[in-house]
């Protein structure tokens, strides 16, 4: 049997499939060839059947580096939920105890994912090096980009850490990668001759539009009467933990909606007890952070709002590819008032240290011991991954420029004049093509007309994976926390 003709049977035996999206069947072809290999592939389009599928051809240890707990939960859960029992997520979750036994069995599992801060560690590594690595998958890899610098530096180590596991293939896997983004994905994993699998970004069923409101009180108005107006579940977006909060409370106050809210503050048990409410339809609306929604397979989410300006377009594609993944009529509206820009350029430098933080920390180092806050671990990582004075200034100086320019962009997507979804395009796909511009495609809303013109109808089809229902939350939390 060929290698393609074992492609399919597996296909139709293990998932239930009897053909692939665009961009997935070339994606697999390349890394069981051994092959690194960068796919970018629209949010929706399937990303974790690239490395499943493999993984189980291959036979032996597949190594998942994705950047969330709550993701690598749900990508274990959902692979149990497909029969998979050997998969596993090694995270600060775990006890001592609960991780040095893993770490002892890891030969004995398939599927393991960890975060960057834990394939990082020494033991770790050294457990790792017992298996027989055939694919390490960097999920969800636009992070090496955007977090790498000034959030998460363990991201900037990952190209070390390959070569030290000497994996028979790499995959770094995203949504949304502009030619900046895939430069720095290839050059920090060191894969610069990579195959590269681009796929259109374009998800003509998502309407885009625009509400420019006055003030807040305006803007809460249009909210209320959108979440009312629309059928099927959604997500709102915010920038703010505490509007997450109080948006919810309004919502509940003013509308019939279930709503509740998510934010990274919440303890796991509780995120993970609302995540599953909303995945099985016993919540309609979700306020959220950007915490929530990384590997959400829901494939009848009508609508994602945006409260409060993103800050890079990047991030707004990839919560918008949330909604529609059952191809039907969907919508995105990002909610903006003229405060909202200076919101998010204050928050631009929030975390990145100053110049002459840099130069005391590296100067005097003992006077930072004790000192608490992100610049400082920030800071200390750097040290200790062994980056100079003048290196870490430079390459924060230029995060700082990044952001400030991802920032303006998202600021000519609010205020385009033209077509919404050809501005996406033109941004990420590497050869753009003309997009069918019509009623249904993008706007600027200054009331509810489109959802009439939609006529969005609840789709009861749900496809989202299951896990039983509340009566057996208890045990699996006690397996999962």
């Amino acid at each position: 049997m060929s290698t393609d003709e074992l492609i399919y049977k597996t296909l139709k035996e293990r998932f239930g499939y009897e053909t692939f999206k665009p961009g997935q069947l070339e994606v697999i072809q390349s890394v069981l060839a051994g092959q690194a290999t960068l796919a970018v592939l629209p949010t929706g389009m399937g990303k974790s059947l690239c490395y499943q599928l493999p993984a189980y051809l291959l036979g032996h240890t597949t190594v998942i580096i994705s950047p969330l707990i709550a993701l690598m939960q749900d990508q274990v859960a959902q692979l149990n939920y497909q029969g998979e029992k050997k998969a596993v997520a090694i995270n600060s979750n775990l006890e001592p105890r609960q991780k040095h036994a893993l770490l002892r069995q890891l030969p004995q599992y398939r599927f393991v994912f960890m975060a960057p801060e834990t394939i990082s560690q020494p033991a770790v590594i050294q457990a790792l090096q017992q298996c027989q690595i055939d694919l390490l998958v960097i999920d969800e890899a636009h992070c090496i980009s955007q977090w790498g610098i000034d959030f998460r530096p363990d991201y900037l180590v990952l190209a070390q850490i390959k070569h030290q596991l000497n994996p028979g293939a790499t995959l770094a896997l995203t949504a949304t990668a502009d030619a900046q983004v895939r430069h720095d994905i290839l050059a920090k994993l060191d894969l610069q001759s990579a195959n590269r699998i681009i796929t259109s970004v374009d998800r003509p069923n998502i309407y885009l539009g625009v509400s420019q409101q006055a003030d807040e009180a305006s803007k809460n108005a249009f909210l209320q009467q959108l979440v009312t107006e629309s059928q099927g579940p959604g997500i709102i977006y915010f920038s703010s933990r505490q509007k997450t909060v109080e948006i919810a409370a309004f919502l509940q106050q003013k509308t019939a909606m279930r709503v509740a809210y998510y934010h990274a503050a919440l303890s796991p048990q509780e995120r993970f007890i609302i995540q599953q409410q909303f995945m099985q339809g016993q919540l309609d609306v979700i306020c959220a952070t950007n915490a929530f929604g990384m590997g959400i397979n829901k494939a009848n989410i009508r609508y994602v709002i945006h409260y409060h300006l993103p800050q890079n377009i990047e991030s707004y594609l990839q919560e918008v590819g949330r909604a529609g993944r059952d191809g039907q009529p969907a919508y995105a509206m990002l909610l903006a008032t003229p405060q909202d820009t200076y919101l998010q350029q204050s928050l631009v430098s929030f975390g990145i240290p100053e110049a002459g933080l840099i130069r005391r920390f590296y100067q005097e180092p003992t006077l930072f011991k004790q000192s608490q806050g992100n610049e400082f671990e920030l800071l200390r990582r750097y040290q200790q991954i062994g980056m100079d004075e003048q290196a870490v200034s430079e390459l924060l100086q230029n995060r700082q420029k990044e952001k400030r320019f991802a920032l303006q962009t998202m600021v000519d997507y609010l205020n385009l004049q033209g077509c919404r979804r050809q501005f996406i395009v033109n941004y990420f796909d590497e050869q753009p093509q003309q997009v069918a511009h019509a009623d249904q495609c993008c706007g600027q809303q200054d009331s509810t007309v489109f959802l009439e013109k939609f006529n969005l109808k609840t789709l009861t089809d749900d496809k989202s994976p299951k896990i039983d229902g509340l009566d057996h939350w208890d045990g699996i939390l006690k397996q999962l926390f």
